[in-house]
């Protein structure tokens, strides 16, 4: 072979070898300056609430722990979605993760109604101890089928009666309107002291109150002061009838979809992010109630432990009414938590 023709074999693989290079750069460019996934994270509470501390300390714990590559976007106040259609929203892939009450699963699992029951856990170190026990950690997977993860419990609190009456027995909420989440124990637990159960969106309680198109609400201390309840609210009962905690959802399609590695990282961000959630909550309910009395805006009701007894005997038969759709062996693991 001839010095020309080797030369000119060899041009043009020094051409094809320069072509490589100059691709290789642009694809490494490319990967550099690529968009982050964004993981959207709706929810429907104030920023200051131990649900919104822990969406931001979660934020803060994926973009550092997986820099450039998910950018995680919070939104509260249902600034996107509110509690009613939040879920919707996350099978459509609208949003990546949010974190309905316990109450919003109810067209998805009847098993999780259990957390609605009136009067059925006597602290929250019982509900903790249900929730991390084998019935609550089998509850996170009972929605896959339709297509919801469960990935965790965070904790907001037991819940207070409020409204402009004082309500120390039963049969002082006779005729009066309460707002409601969309769940039917919780209408069944107003049905059975004589009051009007109200399904409504949380983002309109406020104005509901204010305007007295219903006459009360139950909430945390938390909700009640975030949320400033307590400004068109006189009188809020200490009566701790029931349990307001969220789960932690995501898609099935999107949990899936994630790289195993980066799942991993996500979720070990997401349980330390409510580990702090959880904390904060145990640490505001105190600290909220305290302001609330502070700001002499609502009057603290006080039950003896007869008045309260009035009322466990009356809303107590609405778990039997629940408990073929509930699973008797479900509450039961509950009531077992409280020993």
């Amino acid at each position: 072979m001839t010095l020309n023709q080797q030369t000119g074999l060899t041009r043009p693989l020094k051409t094809l070898v320069k072509m490589l290079a100059v691709a290789s750069v642009f694809a490494t460019s490319f990967n550099v300056f690529a968009e982050p996934i964004e993981i959207k994270f709706s929810h429907v509470v104030a920023e200051n609430t131990p649900k919104g501390q822990m969406a931001l300390k979660f934020k803060e714990l994926v973009e550092q722990r997986l820099p450039g590559e998910y950018k995680v976007s919070v939104f509260p106040n249902s600034q996107l979605f509110g509690d009613n259609n939040e879920l919707a929203a996350l099978l459509l892939n609208d949003v990546q993760f949010v974190a309905p009450s316990l109450s919003k699963f109810e067209r998805y699992t009847k098993r999780l109604q259990v957390f609605d029951l009136p009067f059925l856990f006597n602290d929250m170190d019982a509900v903790n101890r249900f929730q991390q026990g084998e019935a609550g950690q089998t509850l996170l997977n009972s929605m896959t089928r339709k297509g919801i993860v469960g990935l965790g419990y965070l904790h907001n609190g037991l819940k207070q009666f409020s409204a402009n009456t004082p309500l120390k027995n039963p049969s002082d909420a006779n005729g009066l309107k309460f707002r409601v989440m969309a769940s039917d124990v919780l209408a069944a637990q107003f049905d059975a002291v004589g009051a009007i159960p109200v399904k409504k969106p949380f983002s309109e309680v406020f104005t509901l109150l204010q305007t007295r198109a219903i006459d009360g609400q139950e909430n945390t201390w938390s909700n009640t002061y975030s949320q400033k309840f307590y400004e068109v609210q006189s009188q809020i009962t200490e009566s701790n009838h029931g349990v307001l905690d969220y789960m932690v959802v995501t898609s099935d399609t999107f949990w899936k979809g994630l790289p195993a590695d980066k799942r991993k990282i996500i979720k070990e961000a997401l349980d330390e992010s409510i580990a702090l959630g959880n904390k904060i909550a145990a640490e505001k309910d105190n600290q909220d109630k305290q302001l609330i009395l502070d700001s002499k805006r609502s009057q603290l009701v006080t039950l003896t432990p007869a008045e309260r007894q009035k009322w466990v005997d009356v809303m107590k038969p609405v778990w039997a009414k629940f408990e073929e759709q509930i699973g008797k062996d479900v509450i039961e693991a509950a009531v077992a938590a409280n020993k």
